[in-house]
């Protein structure tokens, strides 16, 4: 799978506690961009959540907004991480077509000793349609 640095809200992110992804995307215009073809969005967990206490919740959200700033922002989607959820696993996402201005990602960390490390982005290719390939040599 590709991915495109414009499209790209975190890279290897390390957070220990709430907080908003390193980019935010500007679409440009408040449109439909998903008419004819789906994007995804894509988090990976780089390191897995900690979970020492027991108590550590994660919930990472897609917020979409008309200004840089977020002030009326509206969550798109949601996604809860399990604390016992290992490194490298993905969860991939349909991106509503329906949005504005401005996408942004808030990681929510709760608990007693939450960490996490995490990338996430956007893309259009096809979940089912991603494959590895070795470097070339």
């Amino acid at each position: 799978m590709y991915i495109d640095k414009l499209l790209e809200l975190a890279d290897a992110q390390a957070l220990t506690a709430t907080g908003n992804t390193t980019n935010t995307i500007d679409l440009g215009s408040d449109r439909d961009v998903g008419n004819g073809a789906p994007l995804w969005l894509v988090l990976s967990l780089d390191v897995a959540p900690d979970g020492t206490t027991g108590d550590e919740t994660y919930v990472f959200t897609l917020t979409t907004d008309d200004n840089s700033s977020f002030s009326s922002a509206t969550t798109i989607l949601t996604q809860t991480v399990v604390r016992s959820t290992a490194a490298g696993t993905r969860y991939v996402m349909a991106i509503p077509s329906a949005n504005e201005r401005y996408l942004r990602g808030t990681f929510t960390l709760g608990g007693t000793t939450p960490s996490v490390t995490y990338s996430a982005w956007v893309t259009s290719q096809e979940p089912t349609a991603w494959a590895a390939y070795p470097d070339a040599l």
